[in-house]
């Protein structure tokens, strides 16, 4: 047989098989075209409503419903979804919400509901309930809507994207309350089911805290899994000028959370009550740690000042007065530093460091609580600073490291008044070497009184004459001579 006689009889077809292909294809679009019609009669109806209702109420562990919807083909918009929870997320409303559903994830049995926006959404949360409990309605409800529809109808949900223009948290703390407002979100699905990385710009945080600012957001990126969220970047403001860079994470389930990150940028007299703005300026940065693993919020770091001065600061005059010296009226630092802590509504400063090199050093420890302080401290002085004080470089401040005279030095009261021991430790000491010269002569026990006085008020100069002419009272004397110094 030759070559174009195989050629004509292979190509012989069976002309059933061809009117077969064309019964299958008119059949498969059939099906396709009464599948789509299907489904969107379901989406349609309000069984899919409440289907959205119960997915969305498990997701938040909440109990809500969405009200009616409006379809424009496959895309769909609602007024709002509303919800209440007996755990951590009290209460949830969001308004003017829109999206479209896919049905790109059939196969999964997923409905997928992509470029979901939503105008506002307000949030509730409670953090003092220790425990969520298991939100046992919506999987009652859940399970009852998944009874009435047929088995072939996809399950699950799968949220493509979500941009939310608006979002306000209110939050109960053992601490107080929280509110934040004015936010953007932007969520992005991850491979992992339910997981989802974000983005949050603008919007404000008032803190519970009286004495915390008003924080500024940025931008704040992170991402949210298995009942977590993980804050990977946070770039924040605070007061005229702070920045905050922060990074930590948050559990839903248990309601702890663990941040920490550094602040720059602060001044002193933002930090500060206004009595002590006016003595203390500089450049504030710090590291911070803060939680609440304990329960209640904890926090923690070390904190510097630059370009620090020290004005008119009551200690430190006294010490200009015994000196006959103005080097102690206003004092540049050359370092100031110190770690703190703050726990159940009080602070602890510790390895405090406050230096003007070639002049002064303070060390120590002190805390405060409310408005009252209390810290022990150690003053070192340059030798000679208080020489014309007698006894004061040699029963008060004593040789020790660095080349400095030092003072152990306990301060107490309150902020607004403070008190320290060393006034009365130099008063003993002076009268104590003046009481030793009186039976030699009281003239020279006067020049001293009246060359630590300078300008005098007369009161004063005769309490000064008293101690001359009573050598027994010259300790009471001494001391009523430096209080006026003080203007005690």
């Amino acid at each position: 047989m030759s070559r174009r006689a195989r050629r004509k009889r292979g190509g012989v077809k069976d002309p059933r098989f061809g009117k077969f292909l064309a019964l299958f294809g008119v059949f498969l679009l059939l099906a396709l075209a009464l599948g789509y019609a299907g489904l969107r009669a379901y989406l349609h109806s309000e069984s899919f409503r409440k289907f959205l209702s119960v997915e969305v109420s498990k997701a938040v562990k909440v109990v809500g419903s969405f009200s009616s919807f409006r379809w424009d083909g496959l895309a769909v918009e609602t007024e709002r979804f509303e919800a209440t929870g007996e755990g951590m997320i009290v209460s949830v409303r969001a308004d003017q919400i829109g999206t479209e559903v896919g049905f790109g994830a059939l196969g999964k049995g997923a409905w997928e509901l992509k470029q979901t926006r939503v105008s506002r959404v307000e949030v509730g949360l409670d953090f003092t309930r220790k425990e969520e409990p298991s939100p046992t309605l919506p999987d009652e409800v859940a399970k009852k809507v998944k009874k009435k529809q047929s088995g072939w109808l996809p399950s699950e949900v799968e949220l493509e994207s979500v941009s939310i223009g608006e979002l306000a948290i209110r939050a109960k703390t053992i601490e107080g309350d929280v509110a934040a407002r004015g936010m953007r979100v932007r969520l992005e699905p991850l491979a992992a089911k339910g997981a989802y990385e974000g983005e949050i710009t603008g919007g404000t945080i008032d803190p519970a805290k009286a004495w915390l600012p008003p924080i500024r957001l940025e931008k704040v990126r992170g991402s949210f899994r298995d009942g977590s969220a993980f804050i990977t970047s946070a770039d924040l403001r605070a007061w005229d000028s702070g920045r905050i860079d922060a990074f930590g994470e948050w559990d839903s389930k248990t309601g702890t959370y663990a941040f920490e990150g550094d602040l720059d940028g602060v001044k002193c007299d933002e930090l500060l009550t206004k009595n002590w703005a006016r003595r203390f300026t500089g450049d504030v940065s710090s590291t911070f740690s803060v939680n609440n693993i304990s329960g209640k919020m904890a926090m923690n770091g070390e904190l510097t000042v630059r370009n620090g001065t020290l004005t008119a600061l009551p200690m430190l005059d006294a010490l200009a007065a015994y000196a006959d010296t103005r080097r102690f009226r206003i004092i540049q630092l050359s370092d100031a530093r110190t770690k703190w802590r703050y726990s159940d509504g009080g602070y602890w400063f510790t390895d405090f460091v406050m230096a003007s090199e070639g002049l002064i050093r303070l060390e120590g420890d002190f805390s405060i609580k409310g408005k009252a302080i209390d810290g022990l401290f150690r003053l070192g002085l340059v030798p000679g600073t208080l020489a014309s004080i007698p006894g004061a470089e040699t029963d008060v401040f004593l040789p020790g490291e660095r080349g400095l005279l030092w003072a152990p030095i306990r301060i107490t009261g309150t902020l607004d008044d403070p008190k320290e021991d060393l006034t009365d430790r130099l008063i003993m000491a002076a009268g104590m070497r003046m009481f030793d010269v009186i039976p030699e002569s009281g003239e020279k026990v006067f020049k001293f009184t009246k060359s630590v006085l300078g300008e005098t008020p007369d009161k004063v100069i005769e309490q000064g004459l008293k101690v001359i002419d009573e050598g027994e009272r010259v300790i009471e004397g001494a001391e009523d001579v430096i209080k006026g110094i003080l203007g005690n």
